[in-house]
């Protein structure tokens, strides 16, 4: 598993890289190798591309280390056409990769570098990447197909550059298997079962204690839990994983525990329903702590003081897989049983119940990531996903957190039939009757999409073949116009009073200062979901328009030596293209088998910029002319601007454009547009309307009016991602819209589709357009701009559950009101010039310098690209009393 010796493996690709052309990686390495300082800074370097990205622990420093230490370590594999070279990213810039600003597929520059020799080691060593900048355009990526340079895929080396680590972790959580060590599949062995020679589980548990050895085992495995990475910075350990598995033969039912290097040689093809043979394995005391999954058989004898332990040695276990075709019934293995449950009978269950679940898929949303705990570097990999089974009108709301199953959990899409097993039931405690009740995983539950049913043992289960029955009854057609993909997804709703919100957080940890919101942006990682909790005063709104909602890129630097900077990005938007109206069909493979093969994965996406507050309607547009004759591109986000009169708005198409650079169809920017427009008609010195703060589309309150330019801080927030918005499934191109749901990939991937789409083309799910709200800090010194953004799909209106909002009456109205344009746009009115409602700005009214507390969804979408969402608002009518608004 070790690299050769590094100097002879560069020597001789280099002589390999020869016949093709000089390397510019070579001359570098070369260079900072001969150097005094070991280390350079190339003068003009040229443009490389990002192969892999690939993650692992990193070793505890020496005891008097004053900064906290990275967790974890990066190598970054470079291609530059001639060859490619394995580099170690400086702890210093792992804030790059955490924000998925460097990625695979990525064109940048190398323009600092050093040399580390290993000390505990002859001959071994590493280059050092230290200052890096992004290549190209703005977002320039080579993820649309091989990128150049990069040369054809050889054996990938398996042992990480620093430290004593032999294996990499994947990317983005510590629960799939990653790389080639982990072995996909182990053929069935052909052996010989004696049965004479074989105990059971029963006897085992009386009489392991009197026992060093003992006789050979047949079970079967009605249970797997998913992988749990041990690893720890200060441990030197080869191989730190463990799996649960639940085990039975004719006598019972016990735990088998998985350890360290038997991991990555067995665990994939140690399956449910699998039938094993244990040699010279270990009985050990159970561990009182571990889960224990729902037995379908709930007569069979559970072993609960024992449990199995597979080692690499003490003793070294031997494993034997028996062809199920060669499993005889006189062994007396007991079959795997179901708790599966139709969608009808869910609302009747009691809260933590274990069942299994099988539905057509709806909606699955994107790749989304929570901490495990704060301020570490583990994450949970989550997604949500609806299914139907043809029961009932409402849909199985299914929380799914990864399986270490990676193949399995980034393939779901819309139209595939998905199976889960061993999920909990999670209903509100509080007993309130609008809460949506949902499915969760569990940390023995396994997923299974088309492709990977066939031989699964749930395929003879009377439920399951009954919804195969209901599906073949369905019009495709009709199905695939109610698909969704991905976009924001608020769920599940917070509680209804902020005392529920609190209960399993302390109150002082749950407010966070508006001030703050900055650094809790700038703390997120890559694709991470958190939820904060604000005090305010509901101080403005604005309507505003998707109906041409801006693809969003990043700007050019990739920040240098640190990442300890300000946020700072500048944007591009473009007009997003209607859907083509066409409907797709499911393709065969999907409905007509239950058997059948597998699809892909990947993706891309970027966060949003801090910027000051101009105070006034005249000063932005000065600025916006200056900036279109000095060519600049950096615009004060037009969210951020005071609130226009409709005419003001209608000449300069606010409603279009969001925060950032934006073109328009013709590509002239916006500002010498606007430029012209002011200048034809003198729109600069136009007032607002003083009498109620309020235009066609914006209200204001009069203490902003009084407050908003004498602000200490503001934040703009707002901005609407095309990321941000739930999209129309499109049978055709659910390869690439896999990708863009999904986590970027380790390792580069080029895409395989000759389409050439980008996520703001396909047909927005949620609505026409949003809502930009300002809170007003209570100290009325500090303010943030956050998007409402209703959801609500006209051709299935249980999606987005709307009743879970209705105790909020100024959210309520605003996704009531939202629900009701989708429908006025079929009379041709246009989509963009709706008027804030009289029941809106009733509803705002009400709360008026009244201090609230607004719950705050807040995701990294990659890059410097980050959305915030207000989620409910609770009013504070007094001291101690806290009611939802």
């Amino acid at each position: 598993m070790q690299d050769p010796t590094p100097e002879r493996a560069e020597e001789s690709r280099a002589a390999a890289a020869e016949g093709g052309g000089a390397s510019w990686l070579q001359k570098v390495f070369e260079e900072v190798r001969g150097s005094s300082q070991l280390s350079v800074a190339p003068a003009e370097p040229p443009a490389v591309t990002v192969v892999a990205v690939e993650r692992y622990l990193a070793q505890a420093p020496p005891p008097p280390a004053a900064p906290p230490a990275p967790q974890y370590w990066y190598d970054v594999t470079l291609a530059d056409g001639a060859r490619r070279q394995r580099c170690h990213l400086a702890p210093c810039l792992n804030g790059l990769v955490q924000r998925a600003r460097l990625r695979a597929g990525a064109r940048l520059r190398l323009t600092r570098c050093s040399y580390r020799y290993d000390e505990k080691r002859l001959n071994r060593g590493f280059l050092c990447l230290e200052g890096l900048e992004r290549a190209g355009g703005p977002g320039d990526t080579a993820t649309a197909a091989t990128p150049a340079g990069t040369p054809p895929d050889g054996p990938r080396p398996l042992q990480p550059l620093r430290g004593e680590n032999r294996h990499y972790l994947p990317l983005w959580n510590n629960e799939d298997p990653y790389g080639d060590v982990w072995v996909p599949d182990r053929p069935p062995a052909q052996v010989d079962v004696d049965v004479s020679k074989l105990t059971n589980l029963g006897h085992l548990e009386m009489t392991w204690r009197s026992r060093v050895r003992f006789h050979p085992l047949l079970v079967r495995i009605l249970h797997k839990s998913r992988l749990r990475y041990y690893g720890k910075p200060e441990k030197a350990m080869d191989m730190p994983y463990q799996a649960y598995f639940e085990v039975a033969d004719g006598s019972g039912m016990t735990s088998m525990v998985l350890w360290s290097s038997l991991c990555p040689e067995w665990y994939n093809s140690m399956k449910v329903g699998t039938v094993l043979l244990l040699e010279q394995y270990a009985i050990k005391d159970s561990y009182p702590f571990k889960t224990q999954p729902t037995p379908g058989d709930s007569q069979m004898k559970r072993f609960a003081t024992i449990e199995i332990s597979l080692n690499v040695r003490n003793p070294p276990t031997k494993i034997s897989i028996i062809p199920e075709e060669m499993v005889k019934p006189e062994w007396g293995l007991p079959e795997v049983k179901y708790r599966f449950i139709t969608r009808s009978e869910l609302d009747d269950l009691p809260h933590n119940y274990s069942c299994d679940v099988i539905g057509l898929v709806t909606f699955v949303g994107r790749a989304e990531r929570t901490r495990k705990r704060e301020h570490c570097e583990d994450f949970w990999l989550y997604r949500w996903a609806h299914a139907i089974d043809g029961t009932s009108d409402h849909p199985f709301i299914l929380e799914l957190y990864a399986t270490s199953q990676p193949d399995v959990f980034e393939r779901i899409h819309p139209m595939t039939y998905l199976v889960c097993t061993q999920m909990r039931v999670v209903r509100d405690l509080t007993e309130n009757p609008s809460s949506t009740i949902y499915l969760t995983t569990s940390n023995e539950s396994q997923i299974f999409i088309t492709g990977w049913h066939k031989g699964q043992p749930y395929t003879k289960d009377t439920k399951v073949k009954n919804f195969i029955q209901w599906m073949k009854s369905q019009s495709e057609v009709d199905q695939i116009k109610k698909t969704v993909i991905g976009g924001y997804y608020p769920f599940p709703r917070p509680p209804d009073n902020f005392s529920d919100y609190c209960k399993s957080n302390k109150v002082e940890s749950v407010l966070k200062p508006i001030s703050e919101t900055g650094k809790e942006i700038e703390e997120l990682h890559y694709r991470e979901h958190k939820r904060i909790a604000i005090q305010g005063i509901i101080s403005a709104i604005r309507y505003i328009s998707c109906s041409n909602t801006a693809e969003e890129v990043s700007g050019m630097e990739l920040v240098q030596k640190d990442t300890s900077q300000s946020l700072e990005s500048s944007s591009v938007s473009k007009e997003d293209s209607v859907e083509r109206g066409k409907n797709t069909s499911l393709q065969n493979e999907e409905v007509k088998s239950f058997l059948d093969p597998h699809c892909s994965p990947g993706e891309q996406h970027q966060h949003q910029a801090l910027l000051p507050k101009e105070s006034s309607v005249k000063r932005k547009i000065r600025r916006l002319n200056r900036d279109a004759e000095q060519g600049s591109t950096s615009v004060t986000p037009v969210s951020s601007c005071p609130y226009f009169t409709r005419s003001a708005r209608r000449k300069f198409r606010l409603d279009e454009y969001q925060h950032g650079d934006v073109q328009d169809k013709n590509g002239q920017a916006v500002s010498a547009s606007l430029q012209h427009c002011t200048d034809q008609e003198g729109m600069s010195d136009i007032p607002e309307t003083e009498d109620t703060g309020r235009t066609c589309d914006s209200w204001q309150s009069d203490l902003w009016t009084q407050v908003k330019d004498k602000l200490m801080k503001y934040f703009h927030h707002s901005k609407i991602f095309p990321e941000s918005i739930p999209r129309k499934f499109d049978y055709v191109y659910k390869d690439l819209l896999m990708q863009q749901y999904n986590l970027h990939a380790a390792v580069h991937q080029p895409k395989h589709t000759t389409a050439d789409k980008s996520i703001h083309e396909f047909k927005s799910a949620s609505g026409l357009g949003y809502y930009e709200v300002t809170v007003l800090g209570i100290n009325h010194d500090v303010a943030i701009d956050v998007a409402f953004l209703p959801l609500c799909c006209p051709e299935d209106p249980h999606l987005f559950q709307l009743e879970d909002i209705q105790n909020d009456t100024l959210l309520s109205c605003m996704s009531s009101i939202s629900a009701h344009q989708q429908k006025t746009t079929s009379n041709g009115r246009p989509c963009d010039m709706f008027p804030l409602s009289d029941e809106i700005v009733k509803a705002a009214k009400d709360l008026d310098g009244k201090h609230v507390v607004c719950i705050l969804d807040i995701c990294h979408l990659g890059d410097d690209k980050v959305e915030v969402f207000l989620s409910k608002i609770y009013k504070t009518e007094e001291p101690g009393v806290l009611d939802p608004v």
